[in-house]
């Protein structure tokens, strides 16, 4: 049996930028992706601390070292900059293999979303 499970969070990381005039998909730090084990064109869920907005993407790879959170096209309407947001991925594995598996979890600096 497969199940789904977490695989990768960003947890309370500050929201940079909501750029609605884009076409959608949320731009993410490169270190923070990496440190997430993260990649370019990956579905994501995203959870609005602020507001209890919850919603789906894609990630695009932003400059690394920038702190980038940012929400593009009509994500942009659930977030403002500043917010606060949690950000997951998560994998289809075999049962047995999740009981041991564990995820990625990624605690960026809240004011600057750096690594610490």
């Amino acid at each position: 049996m497969m199940i789904e499970v977490m695989k990768s969070k960003i947890h309370c990381a500050r929201v940079t930028e909501a750029n609605l005039n884009y076409m959608g998909s949320i731009t993410i730090d490169e270190d923070l992706m990496d440190a997430a084990n993260l990649i370019a064109g990956e579905k994501v869920s995203i959870v609005n601390n602020n507001n209890g907005e919850r919603f789906e993407t894609y990630i695009i790879k932003g400059e690394r070292g920038s702190g980038c959170i940012c929400l593009n096209g009509a994500a942009a309407r659930k977030v403002q900059v500043g917010d606060i947001v949690i950000i997951m991925s998560y994998a289809l594995m075999d049962f047995e293999e999740a009981k041991s598996f564990k995820p990625w979890m990624v605690f960026p600096d809240s004011m600057t979303n750096k690594l610490v």
